[in-house]
């Protein structure tokens, strides 16, 4: 097609430049113009690098993967649309009907959720056991079991599963070892150093970090095991957006700085929250009263993250009297911002379960996850301590 001046619309060289961008450019094309038949054959099989369509890749979700498994010590990872998508694409990406996989039952809600009801429908297996017990994840094994899938330090409970023990048993019966790094991160803990097979992500949380960005990220030891994910998130359209993949690499540069700030801050905030009246109880892994003390400060080395969670005495009163006090705070279901966000699984995260199934695994209406942030810690500590008497206020009102 031609233009009123009689050139050609497409293509339009970049001007010539010897110098090159200090930041990653944003390349937001969902086409890639070969020069032959030939050259496009040699893009597909392998034999040069190079671009076709972008729901097969595109270079901002290189960038972001290369960063990642730089972090991870792995090559060939894929970035995806979203933290489910990853999930995704490891569950439905590699298992087929007949198979059988085990989930730690301190799952993420819709993780909980695709494994219950998703995977069944498709003729798949599913179970749930705890990840820190296992002589229970051995009793849950099948013949057809292929995967066991757990993260390091459980959301929103913070739970930490016995990866070592897991790996173990993995090895001992030829099966695959999924990790959900999302919590940890690789500043954490390095799930394949201490024998995961596949490790995942949602970059959506610490690693970009400011709540503007919706991505995934999934990497297996076996580079043969990533091929075949990344060909079933290019089929189901699992492919990140171009501009969520460079704010993300915008906000992985300053990663380790907030990762390191907010998890000082998270200690001391479950100090200060364990003082306080009004609390049934505070978990943060690196607290000597946490249920897995011993096994965090042995597998994590004293790095407790940035995630705290307690509950209040008053149920869903004190809850609600809570979030309205706590002013400066987001109530907000989501983590890893900038900003400390707080968290209510009762309603957010496992509104799914039914009452029961939350008390077993210890969610009441008074229970919250809170993502610590990069504010001053003493306007944190204030916050939370004027919240907290406000807790304990609507208790009395409900007496």
């Amino acid at each position: 097609m031609r233009n009123a001046r009689g050139s050609l619309i497409r293509p339009t060289p970049l001007p010539e430049s010897a110098s090159r961008p200090v930041v990653t450019p944003l390349s937001p094309s969902v086409a890639y113009s070969s020069d032959t038949p030939d050259m496009l054959d040699a893009q597909y099989e392998g034999r040069l690098q190079g671009y076709t369509y972008a729901r097969e890749g595109h270079p901002n979700a290189d960038v972001v993967a290369a960063r990642l498994d730089a972090m991870e010590g792995m090559d060939g990872g894929v970035v995806t649309g979203s933290g489910m998508g990853a999930v995704a694409c490891v569950l439905m990406g590699l298992l087929k009907a007949g198979d059988h996989v085990i989930g730690a039952n301190q799952l993420y809600g819709r993780s909980m959720r695709l494994m219950a009801e998703d995977l069944p429908r498709l003729g798949m297996t599913t179970t749930l056991a705890d990840p820190g017990d296992i002589s229970a994840v051995r009793a849950a094994l099948r013949p057809e079991t292929r995967m066991i899938l757990v993260e390091v330090v459980s959301n929103p409970s913070l739970r930490v599963a016995d990866i070592k023990g897991l790996a173990a048993l993995c090895r001992e019966r030829g099966i695959l070892l999924v990790v959900d790094n999302t919590f940890t991160t690789p500043r954490g803990f390095r799930p394949f150093d201490h024998g995961a097979d596949i490790v995942i992500h949602s970059i959506t949380k610490l690693l970009a970090g400011h709540s503007d960005v919706m991505l995934g990220y999934v990497v297996a030891r076996d580079g043969a095991l990533s091929a075949r994910m990344s060909v079933f998130a290019v089929t189901a359209w699992l492919t990140p957006s171009p501009f969520d993949c460079w704010l993300a690499e915008r906000g992985m540069l300053s990663f380790e700085l907030r990762f390191d700030r907010a998890q000082q801050t998270a200690g001391l905030l479950a100090d200060h929250l364990a003082g306080l009246p009004g609390m049934a109880r505070v978990l943060y892994p690196m607290r000597a009263d946490h249920p897995d003390h011993t096994r965090a400060q042995d597998l994590l080395g004293g790095q407790g993250g940035n995630m705290v969670s307690f509950e209040l005495t008053g149920g869903r009163a004190a809850a609600n009297a809570f979030t309205r006090a706590a002013d400066g705070l987001s109530f907000a279901p989501t983590l890893g911002d900038v900003g400390t966000t707080l968290s209510h699984p009762a309603t957010s995260s496992h509104r799914a379960l039914s009452a029961d199934e939350r008390a077993q695994l210890g969610l009441s209406e008074g229970f919250f996850r809170v993502s610590v942030g990069l504010e001053s810690p003493d306007d944190l500590l204030r916050i939370f301590s004027e919240g907290a008497a406000a807790a304990i206020d609507a208790g009395i009102s409900a007496r």
